[in-house]
């Protein structure tokens, strides 16, 4: 990979937290959400791992944003990309960002002052604010009425889960932990990494005060509702237990009897199977029981 930027990638950010956005071949939008980022007062360090983009995306950034620190890939890496990234960066937290999505002013500084006094965070997940008219995500709906009530030693709720583009990561944990599993491409990645960053003992908090904006592209990515159905099946598989295997399972398979994107979900996990059992390592029976009632509750 090849790193460009006027700053050196082992420069740490002096506000103890640097953002990571992941991209591929979406130049005009990575450079609106640049715009933002680089207009906010707490000027985090931004790294942008590109995914191998053929628009002219490295070129584009460097141009408009010298001060952006770019690791382009010769291949796709997906959500994985967010993992390079993160291990370019130095800092304490790492911010996610996706190339349509970013940090309203003041947020990181929030975010820094929430981690920094709850060491058992891992996660930090923000209220996400979709399109002009700033609706609430649904995501965070759910998240905001949790059933696991608040984190032990953080102002947050208690969560199971977070969409990547809301999310501040404590950067050690997320890497002790392998960060994105690459084979999950983009699409329900999260949940893998929130189950394993809870079975080593860290917490997820939904924090209301901290802000990020999402506007979405018009049209997903090709494959994308197919890679959720592989990745959530891939994920049963890998960690949860017997019943909850049984059960998920069923489920995914009786939705591929439906709909063609399911059904080619389902065909994928199961090309996959003989790795998944190769890894799979079951999580403790009190992190199990938290997703089974954020399941209930959802």
């Amino acid at each position: 990979m090849a790193v460009v930027g006027s700053r050196q990638a082992m420069a740490e950010s002096r506000l103890g937290m640097d953002v990571v956005i992941v991209t591929r071949d979406r130049r005009a939008s990575l450079l609106r959400t640049l715009d933002h980022l680089v207009a906010l007062p707490e000027q985090p360090h931004i790294i942008v791992v590109d995914n191998a983009s053929g628009d002219g995306t490295e070129s584009a950034v460097r141009a408009a944003y010298p001060d952006v620190e770019v690791v382009r890939l010769a291949f796709n890496a997906g959500a994985a990309g967010r993992t390079v990234g993160v291990t370019c960066s130095r800092a304490r937290y790492v911010a996610f960002a996706d190339d349509d999505s970013w940090w309203a002013p003041g947020a990181l500084a929030a975010a820094v002052e929430v981690l920094d006094e709850a060491p058992t965070l891992a996660v930090l997940v923000a209220r996400l604010l979709v399109g002009r008219q700033n609706r609430l995500d649904p995501v965070c709906e759910q998240l905001a009425d949790s059933p696991l009530g608040v984190c032990r030693g953080a102002p947050a709720r208690a969560v199971a889960g977070f969409p990547a583009c809301a999310a501040v990561v404590r950067r050690q944990p997320f890497l002790d932990v392998g960060g994105f599993h690459p084979k999950y491409g983009v699409g329900g990645e999260e949940e893998l990494l929130a189950l394993d960053l809870m079975a080593a003992g860290w917490e997820l908090g939904y924090v209301d005060q901290v802000v990020a904006h999402h506007h979405p592209a018009s049209e997903e990515r090709a494959g994308r509702g197919r890679r959720q159905v592989r990745n959530a099946l891939w994920t049963t598989w890998l960690r949860r237990s017997p019943p909850a295997v049984a059960r998920e399972t069923t489920s995914l398979l009786l939705a591929g009897l439906r709909d063609p994107q399911a059904r080619h979900g389902v065909i994928d996990a199961l090309v996959g199977l003989p790795w998944v059992l190769g890894e799979r390592r079951q999580v403790p029976a009190a992190v199990e029981e938290a997703s089974e009632v954020c399941a209930r509750s959802g």
